[in-house]
């Protein structure tokens, strides 16, 4: 587990330049057209060439970088395959020639059990270096190192990172039951968290990304625990009779929000981490539930059918100042705020499913952004780029992930059972 979720060792970090991407556009990009990016073959800087090293990278940074959005992943053109790396061993005009923007170099070695791999992305109209980076790691590692590089490009190109070395844990029924398990954002290195046998449901990541809520049946009652992502170890926070659920976690660390019926209406409540501290916050006499707090921890989204239907409320992270944000549509469910703030994700039904939404916090721009299929339980990646959520489009649940505006989903799950409840960990 511990070598599973450890982030490995960055070596050593080359010299970098960043830009902001609008600057780039406008010199490079004439009527902001989509910029053109080619992935060169890896190429072994000694020893022999590593024929599967070479295939995970390349097929790592062409699914993020597909997915990223101000990018078009362009066909390899033909070009020398043992050409250099570095700034000087190689030419640019055939890139040029070929209409690419930028150029991702990238190189390995293997010594013993030590992968070491260079990054280099260039500005190719400019002939320009754009950021290097270097990481070692083992080979089990390959595929975290692309996705840390992927990062990396996002960051230089827009200043900020990108989400991609993140995890995604989920619900699964591979084994019969609803288990806990964690994968990377692709649906690639699945590893299985829970085997309790029972239904677990809702899990949510702590803002350090080292822990995890979740509700579990596996003592005969929906309790809310904490699990310890690193050691395993669990603690059962909020396990009053009736429901323990839609458990999230407030940006600071130590408190959760939560649904809970001990009155016999299942009311928001806050708890600590600890699960001490019992702050009931909404007294309305109708079924409130699903909790989501904003980026600064002082609201909290929330669905309640105190109207007839269920629709999203917000109100302040003390309970006061309930109102309503959603008017469209009768049945509206499972809210959840955008790192940034400025949009909240929710899902809607319609006709036999539901589907996904987003919507400004003072109820304007309400937008759909899924059509296919049953889409529910949306979740923001960390930099608010992207949103991942299940899908029975294909006739059972599986976990996809698009752009924020709904572009370029695509499937991440592979799995051969049920997959669902996904959430995106924090920057690690």
């Amino acid at each position: 587990m511990k070598k599973f979720l450890l982030v490995f060792a960055i070596l050593f970090l080359l010299p970098a330049t960043g830009f902001a991407q609008q600057s780039y556009l406008e010199v490079t990009a004439p009527g902001n057209r989509q910029l053109q990016l080619a992935i060169a073959a890896p190429v072994a800087l000694s020893g022999g060439p590593h024929a599967d090293i070479a295939r995970e990278l390349t097929g790592v940074l062409q699914f993020d970088m597909t997915l990223a959005g101000p990018f078009s992943v362009m066909p390899l053109p033909t070009a020398p395959g043992t050409e250099g790396i570095r700034p000087g061993e190689f030419s640019f005009a055939p890139w040029k020639a070929a209409g690419a923007d930028l150029l991702i170099k990238s190189g390995y070695t293997v010594s013993g059990t030590t992968l070491t791999v260079e990054f280099r992305l260039y500005d190719v109209l400019r002939g320009t270096e754009v950021t290097a980076k270097r990481y070692a790691g083992t080979e089990h590692d390959v595929r975290k190192i692309a996705h840390s590089f992927s990062d990396e490009i996002m960051r230089a190109m827009t200043g900020e990172a990108g989400p991609f070395s993140g995890k995604v844990a989920f619900v699964s029924t591979v084994t019969g039951n609803k288990e806990l398990y964690l994968m990377d954002y692709d649906g690639h290195n699945v590893q299985r968290l829970t085997g309790n046998g029972s239904i677990n449901l809702d899990p949510d990541f702590s803002p350090s990304g080292r822990e995890l809520i979740y509700t579990s049946y596996k003592k005969h009652n929906p309790d809310l625990y904490r699990r310890e992502l690193f050691t395993g170890a669990e603690a059962r926070i909020s396990h009053s009779r009736g429901i323990n659920v839609t458990g999230a976690w407030a940006p600071d660390g130590n408190r959760i929000a939560l649904a809970r019926s001990v009155s016999g209406i299942s009311q928001i409540y806050v708890i600590d981490k600890n699960g001490k501290q019992l702050a009931r916050l909404t007294h309305s006499g109708a079924i409130d539930i699903s909790p989501a707090w904003s980026p600064d921890g002082s609201k909290i989204a929330f669905v309640s059918d105190r109207y007839g239907k269920p629709q999203i409320f917000i109100m302040n992270a003390d309970g006061s100042g309930v109102h309503r944000l959603t008017y469209k549509g009768n049945y509206n469910v499972t809210p959840r705020w955008s790192p940034k703030g400025d949009r909240i994700a929710y899902c809607r039904r319609e006709g036999g499913g539901f589907q996904i939404h987003t919507i400004s916090p003072d109820g304007t721009g309400d937008t759909e952004l899924t059509s296919a299929g049953s889409n529910e339980h949306p979740r923001w990646s960390p930099d608010g780029r992207y949103i991942i959520f299940s899908s029975n489009r294909t006739g059972r649940d599986a976990i996809y992930v698009m752009r924020a505006d709904g572009t370029g989903e695509v499937r991440v799950s592979r799995g051969k059972r049920s997959d669902s409840h996904p959430v995106w960990s924090p920057h690690w």
